[in-house]
Parts: structure tokens; sequence; C-alpha cells
């Protein structure tokens, strides 16, 4: 274990404007459980157009846990539009996020080519969610969030709706609601400055045919 600093212990208070400021502890014999989903693909296979964001279709999802586990919101995205999806779940059990992620993707079936995840159990039924929305599931590694960096940049704009602190029981629909919505309605610098509903929307309805699945 690590000694705390030196002024820190003499009673000091520079410590604290540290953005992290508690101790660490090393965790040791802690075992990997996070790669037990059997049948996944593993995003090494995963088609490089996705990476490139050249197309409309290709999606990410992960769950932001609120207050003592209890709830959590599941959050989705398209990467090249940055339209972006939130769902609340009572429980973190992967038929109850399945139903959620089916939920909000269905209506969306002409642009929906991927989807990637990391390994989480939530994530389990992936097999059934590729089924239900005939699309390709893709697995991200164990411990590489800049692999699906669209969603961690989603999720820490969610937390500015509702920090991990609070209890997710406390807040509404509604609220969830109109998270998404701002969310969608905010313009982006990197979408010439349209909103990600914008740029979806005139995609979801447009006349052009989409890239083919891959």
């Amino acid at each position: 274990m690590s000694r705390p600093p030196r002024r820190k212990r003499a009673g000091g208070h520079l410590h604290l404007a540290l953005r992290i400021h508690k101790q660490r502890h090393k965790r040791r014999g802690v075992r990997e459980r996070r790669g037990a989903i059997p049948n996944q693909i593993s995003i090494d296979q995963r088609p490089p157009i996705v990476d490139s964001r050249k197309r409309f279709g290709d999606w990410e999802a992960d769950l932001v846990i609120g207050a003592r586990h209890s709830q959590a919101l599941v959050t989705i995205n398209e990467r090249k539009s940055r339209y972006a999806l939130i769902q609340r779940v009572t429980r973190k059990q992967s038929p109850i996020v399945r139903r959620a992620i089916v939920k909000k993707l269905k209506p969306f079936a002409r642009l929906e080519h991927t989807l990637t995840t990391d390994n989480g159990k939530e994530f389990a039924q992936h097999e059934r969610i590729a089924a239900d929305l005939k699309l390709n599931y893709y697995i991200a590694h164990p411990h590489a969030a800049w692999e699906r960096g669209a969603n961690e940049n989603l999720n820490g704009l969610v937390c500015q709706f509702f920090p991990k602190h609070r209890k997710l029981e406390e807040v509404t629909d509604k609220k969830i609601a109109l998270a998404q919505h701002r969310l969608n309605h905010r313009p982006r610098k990197c979408l010439d400055y349209k909103t990600p509903r914008q740029v979806f929307w005139e995609q979801l309805h447009s006349n052009q045919p989409v890239a083919l699945r891959s």
C-alpha cells in the first residue's frame, strides 16, 4: 500500500486540489471475469469502415450506472451523426438490457449495420440482439474504453445531467427524455454546427441508398 504524501500527513490541503485525491490501492489477486461472454466476435474483426465514420448505421452501447448500482441507463450512439438514445433499465440483467437496446434501435432498422459494446455480462445476450436487429455485433477488448470512444464521450455528457452519485430511481422518465432531446439538438463543430438529429434524420429519410452491410 502506498503511503500518503508527506504534506498530506502533516495536515496540508494541496492534495484536495487534485482531480483525484483519494489514496489508490493496488488490486492484487483479482481475476478478470468480464471475458466470460460466450460466442463473442472481437472488435478486431469489425470492418475498418466503422472506424472511418464514412457511413451511417454503426452503433455503440454501454451502461451508465446510478448510485448504489440499483438502476442504470443504457446509452446508445450512432458513430457518424453522434445521434444518441437513452433508456432506463431497473436492473443490469442481460435480458433487461437486451430488451432496452432492441426497443430503442428497432425503429431505425434502415440505418443499422453494426453494434459494438464492451464485454460486460450485461451484454451476454449479444447473439439475440444481433438476430433481433439483423446487424453484426462486436465486443471490445477488456479495459479498452478508447475502442468505443464515441460512446465514452456520450456517457460523459449524460453524467452532466445525471451525476453518478445520484439515485436514478429519483429521476423521472421525462427528465431522461429531455436529456436525450438536448443532446441531439446541440450543434456540434464536427458536424459543421448541425445537430446530431439534423444529420441523422436527414439520412434516415433521404432517398439515398445506405452503404451495404459488411
